[in-house]
């Protein structure tokens, strides 16, 4: 089985980062390939960076498909693209925010997400109202550390840890949802020091994918994750009339 990661940004450092959580959790016979797109923003960090990661996205979606891969993880915590990328992958994609969601509410009633900037607060919340039910996020809170600072900066960890606390007592959550690839490799770390499960989208994603591939299942074609209709594309999207 070879289960594609496609980190949405352009920054390699962390590509390696995101494929070790990966492929840690990758049971035996499963290849994690983990991806940078040729072209994006080298983080995201607003709607504008969203948008702008969909089609280098996309274009590894389609390099998937062209060499085998079996399913597909997307690895930014605001799930860009992932829609666009069912209707052209042939096997099941997942979202790490979507996966994160899902598992925090088969081990708590609640959870709280711990996330970078402030301004992608918005965005979380919108995704929780698509993927859970009403009232199982019980807060979204920031520790306004910019996500390409995440990998170097010393004070990440106990900055998170506090805030994880924090989050825990005001919203009365069970469980912690890390709102950020870049903060895969600190979940085991801060579920020692607050004491409940924390959850990493990237792993969560990559389990579920595997699994989904196991039980024989892919996303429907029917009705909306149908093929996209075949058509023109200008300018810089001319290469896109013919994905995947």
């Amino acid at each position: 089985m070879r289960i594609r990661v496609i980190n949405p940004n352009t920054t390699a450092s962390m590509t390696t980062l995101i494929e070790a959580s990966a492929r840690a959790v990758a049971g035996p016979g499963v290849v994690v390939e983990a991806v940078t797109p040729a072209m994006g923003p080298a983080s995201i960090e607003s709607h504008y960076d969203e948008a702008l990661a969909v089609p280098g996205l996309l274009a590894e979606i389609a390099a998937g498909e062209r060499s085998g891969c079996d399913g597909y993880v997307i690895a930014c915590f605001g799930d860009p693209g992932l829609d666009a990328a069912r209707e052209i992958a042939a096997g099941p994609v997942v979202g790490i925010a979507e996966a994160a969601m899902h598992a925090a509410l088969l081990v708590g009633r609640g959870f709280s997400v711990v996330t970078s900037l402030s301004r992608t607060g918005g965005r979380a919340r919108d995704l929780a109202t698509r993927y859970a039910p009403a009232g199982a996020c019980r807060g979204v809170h920031a520790c306004d550390i910019p996500v390409l600072e995440l990998e170097h900066d010393p004070t990440v960890l106990p900055r998170v840890v506090r805030l994880a606390r924090h989050a825990l007592e005001r919203d009365g959550s069970d469980v912690i949802v890390l709102g950020c690839a870049g903060m895969a490799d600190l979940c085991h770390q801060i579920s020692a020091e607050v004491g409940v499960p924390v959850i990493d989208g990237v792993s969560a994603a990559t389990v579920l994918v595997q699994s989904l591939v196991t039980l024989g299942l892919y996303t429907s074609r029917h009705d909306e994750y149908a093929s996209p209709p075949v058509k023109g594309y200008t300018g810089l999207l001319t290469d896109f009339a013919r994905l995947p």
